[in-house]
């Protein structure tokens, strides 16, 4: 019998807990922590990719890059998130590895450097808004742009910061080696960061881009493109809320597609925080329903996942 296949999107900021744990060895502990949650999906009977944000991650290493500007050359963009699906990858591939040996599940976790296609047409390209990177004085972030032809942004009163392109994700370039993988009973780590973006040119030639990718957006592409049973995205709270913080807030068991475009349209989902999660499980639900499946969404808490997926706590998106 073929096991239901689950795409689980774990935020980069989930694995700093604040800023007095933000070390290589505090984000390892998250990564256990968040693994052992995840190895109860597996040993429960699911196939899994596992994607995984960056933010904070290539936050990093553009700092440690602007530090040693005058020593060496600064790291691009797209080097900058391949190398965070290097280490991330690392930390579950580890951590996952011995959650699932500790339970007597022999399986191999493989971590996939993976490139995501966006179009070089695409409008975010056109107008920049996505920061990055250090809090800068305006003094600075203006010769870093005479010199290295930066877009800027001053972001809430806190100083300026580097702004770059958001595509939207196309095509996960790896997609057929991660069904392959998949197959052969691995438990796979993937488009970390949202994927490296990349463009391809008529040859199928491939060159990288200075640009982010939305994760739970490139989760939702590699969801509908595996064919996936589940698009799963861990958060901070066990369930999704309207009217949320007020005193009528209420927690949400399940969501439809239409209950969930009406609670867009009336802003009850915060741009920076639900919304996405939301509107990429929508992206996935609805694709999945057009081509004959029944794909559904959950968010819930990490520590929840195990009650969520027996229904007793996260809130569910279906058709």
């Amino acid at each position: 019998m073929t096991k239901p296949l689950a795409i689980v999107a774990v935020g980069g900021n989930a694995l700093i807990r604040d800023d007095q744990h933000d070390s290589i060895p505090d984000q390892y502990d998250a990564v256990v922590e968040s693994a052992r949650h995840i190895a109860d999906m597996i040993e429960a009977g699911w196939d899994l990719v596992l994607t995984h944000g960056n933010g904070p991650q290539v936050g990093f290493i553009l700092r440690r890059s602007e530090l040693a500007a005058d020593e060496v050359r600064p790291v691009p963009l797209d080097y900058a998130v391949g190398d965070t699906q290097g280490a991330i990858g690392y930390m579950f591939q580890k951590a996952l590895s011995n959650a699932l040996r500790r339970r007597g599940i022999h399986r191999p976790v493989v971590t996939v450097v993976t490139q995501t296609r966006v179009s070089r047409d695409d409008p975010a390209f056109l107008k920049p808004g996505k920061p990055i990177g250090a809090f800068l004085d305006e003094a600075t972030a203006r010769q870093r742009q005479k010199v290295l032809g930066w877009t800027l942004m001053e972001d809430a009163g806190r100083g300026w910061r580097r702004t770059v392109a958001s595509p939207q994700p196309l095509e996960i370039m790896e997609r057929e080696v991660i069904a392959t993988l998949l197959a052969q009973g691995c438990v796979v780590i993937a488009c970390g960061g949202g994927g490296i973006p990349v463009l391809v040119d008529e040859h199928r030639q491939i060159s990288g881009v200075e640009a982010v990718i939305d994760k739970d957006l490139a989760s939702a592409l590699l969801a509908e493109q595996l064919g996936a049973d589940l698009l799963l995205i861990p958060t901070g709270v066990d369930q999704v809320a309207i009217n949320f913080g007020k005193p009528d807030q209420r927690w949400l068991d399940t969501l439809s597609l239409a209950e969930a475009q009406e609670l867009i349209s009336q802003n009850q989902f915060g741009a920076g925080s639900m919304l996405p999660k939301v509107e990429a499980i929508m992206r996935f639900v609805t694709h999945s329903r057009s081509h004959g499946g029944h794909g559904k969404g959950l968010i819930t808490s990490p520590e929840s996942i195990k009650r969520a997926l027996d229904r007793q706590t996260g809130t569910w998106i279906t058709q």
